[in-house]
């Protein structure tokens, strides 16, 4: 016994000529005679708009004719990945470390110790540092104080560590 198909059988395609729409060529100027300025001017706009929002203006490179400077190109184009270290920190108050979940974005804040005649003013160390692990409940030190890890690029950890000793280290969340 053999299987019946359901399938229809194969049919061919008939030849035919390629279509030709006429009249695209004009449709600009055939708009602008008509009286349809409006809208013509608000796709003219939006495509200007999209070219400058692109970086790129169309019949030149990118500026035709305007210098960037290296600054605005090297903000108009994503970071590089940098690689970050994970970099222990030692928090002053440890109510604030139970505000954190790993992944969290916070700035850290120096502010000198008074016992080492720092009479200086606090000062941003890092800004923009992933929480990668915080204390579990329970664990903070006798003053108070708790241990965070960070996510950061290199020279920032060395920052942080050098922060944390003639300082108090507080987190701000982003």
């Amino acid at each position: 016994m053999t299987p019946t198909s359901s399938l229809p059988a194969p049919c061919p395609v008939p030849p035919f000529e390629p279509l030709r729409i006429r009249g695209t060529r004009h449709r600009l100027r055939r708009a602008l005679r008509r009286g349809r300025l409006a809208p013509v001017l608000l796709l003219a706009l939006a495509a200007a708009a999209l070219a400058v929002a692109s970086g790129s203006v169309p019949g030149g490179g990118a500026g035709a004719g305007t210098p960037r400077s290296a600054a605005t190109a090297a903000r108009a184009r994503p970071p590089a990945a940098v690689p970050l270290v994970s970099a222990p920190v030692r928090i002053a108050d440890a109510a604030t470390v139970r505000l954190l979940r790993p992944g969290d974005r916070v700035d850290v804040i120096a502010a000198p110790n008074s016992g080492l005649g720092g009479g200086g003013e606090a000062r941003v160390v890092a800004t923009g540092a992933r929480v990668a692990e915080v204390p579990r409940p329970g664990e903070t030190r006798s003053d108070g104080g708790a241990l965070v890890v960070l996510s950061v690029p290199r020279p920032t950890a060395t920052a942080l560590a050098g922060a944390g000793v003639t300082s108090q280290l507080a987190v701000t969340l982003c």
